[in-house]
């Protein structure tokens, strides 16, 4: 079982930049495969950036270049470093902790990011 809490989140001019922060708590962090989603007003749920659990990273295209997915895993956090920030990055965003081998997820509760001047 893993707790997932999401912060970071707020509100911010286009260009700007913002960090989130997720801190994970319950089971062994180091093993499960870390993803920021997202969800934009009326849209649905979209992978933003995954982390495996040995570093390998996966993007959605249109923030390549501008979104950066970390984790610490002495810390049991992911993070995700977000620069460049267009309105249409706005949203919802979660985190979420994926075991593969037995096919569990966990999701936080989210932190809004909204991007506008």
């Amino acid at each position: 079982q893993v707790q997932l809490v999401e912060s970071g989140g707020g509100l911010v001019q286009p260009g700007g930049s913002l960090r989130l922060s997720c801190a994970a708590s319950g089971s062994i962090f180091s093993i499960y495969v870390m993803g920021w989603y997202r969800q934009g007003p009326g849209k649905q749920r979209e992978l933003v950036a995954n982390i495996t659990s040995v570093g390998n990273t996966n993007y959605l295209d249109s923030v390549k270049g501008r979104f950066t997915i970390s984790r610490d895993n002495g810390k049991k956090a992911v993070y995700l470093q977000m620069n460049s920030l267009k309105s249409e990055d706005t949203g919802v965003y979660f985190c979420k902790a994926y075991l593969p081998v037995r096919a569990a997820e966990y999701w936080g509760r989210g932190t809004q990011v909204t991007v506008s001047s």
